[in-house]
């Protein structure tokens, strides 16, 4: 089975620490701030620690969300994580620190709509493809600046296989082949 695409660095070098530190103090956990933006938990506190950010106990963040303001901000947030991310219940409860009811509870609030379990996979199915897509025209656009298919192979650790096969749906016009072995007058000398 080939691995997931991995994540664009672009992404995680537009998640900036100042922008992480500003979600926190508006009431984001460090568990939401890695569902939001994709990166690592250690990435997530590494860049609020480079911020100067004064991290709260779970606790403060509890006594903080009993503010009905705040509430609305975790509802509005697990909404735009619902639907913009595809992210489950159960993820929507790890992000608040709720149970999936109390997750659920607040979903509705923020006027979202629960989805089936059906809906849920072909919303995460399109992304994936989107993003399949993404890395597809990535490689087209290095393999028509020179790279070769073993090179693309080794860099994103895909199968040269696969590497074909993202190009092909990117719609890359293929190289000829190359013969890298002796020329066919050595071969053929007895």
């Amino acid at each position: 089975m080939n691995p997931e695409p991995p994540a664009t660095s672009d992404t995680s070098k537009a998640v900036t620490p100042q922008a992480l530190r500003q979600q926190y103090e508006s009431g984001a956990t460090v568990d939401e701030l890695v569902t939001a933006s994709g990166l690592s938990y250690g990435t997530v506190l590494n860049r609020l620690h480079d911020a100067g950010t004064v991290m709260r106990t779970s606790w403060q963040t509890r006594r903080m969300r009993q503010n009905p303001q705040a509430r609305r901000r975790l509802a509005a947030h697990l909404r735009a994580l619902y639907e913009q991310r595809g992210a489950t219940l159960t993820e929507l409860a790890t992000a608040a620190g709720e149970t999936r009811r109390g997750a659920r509870r607040l979903l509705i609030e923020a006027g979202g709509t629960v989805r089936t379990t059906q809906q849920t996979l072909r919303v995460r199915a399109a992304a994936r493809a989107a993003e399949r897509y993404k890395v597809a025209l990535s490689l087209r656009a290095r393999y028509e600046a020179g790279a070769t298919v073993p090179e693309l192979a080794r860099e994103h650790s895909y199968s040269v296989a696969t590497v074909y096969r993202l190009l092909h749906q990117a719609g890359t016009r293929m190289r000829p082949q190359h013969h890298h072995g002796p020329s066919r007058e050595t071969r053929e000398r007895p």
